[in-house]
């Protein structure tokens, strides 16, 4: 299977913190009735470009499940699914050219 072919860019210690560093984040990407467009997968681009880690909400009336949506929007904006929980879905791509400096906040808490 073609999912199972892609290695995963983050170990599973890293995922279990991400996971922890999620669950105070608010979704900024909602997948609507339209389901995945290109506008969505655009939003989702940024979103992951400027935070790094990003919460997805489903809403009930779209018609994608939602782990599905998961598989389908990490293998678009090649980024790892952190987790699945009800109709949520977190995603994680590291950005290189985010200047850090030692000290500063992540991305997604700043």
């Amino acid at each position: 299977m073609a999912d199972q072919e892609r290695q995963s860019k983050i170990t599973s210690k890293e995922r279990a913190a991400l996971r922890g560093e999620a669950h105070h984040l608010d979704p900024l990407v909602h997948v609507g009735k339209e389901g995945i467009t290109d506008a969505l997968l655009g939003s989702l681009d940024d979103a992951l470009r400027t935070h790094e880690l990003v919460k997805v909400a489903l809403t009930k009336s779209a018609e994608v499940d939602v782990k599905d949506a998961a598989r389908q929007l990490s293998e678009a904006m090649d980024a790892d699914v952190v987790q699945v929980i009800g109709r949520t879905t977190t995603l994680y791509r590291h950005n290189p050219e985010l200047e850090r400096r030692k000290g500063d906040l992540p991305p997604w808490r700043a």
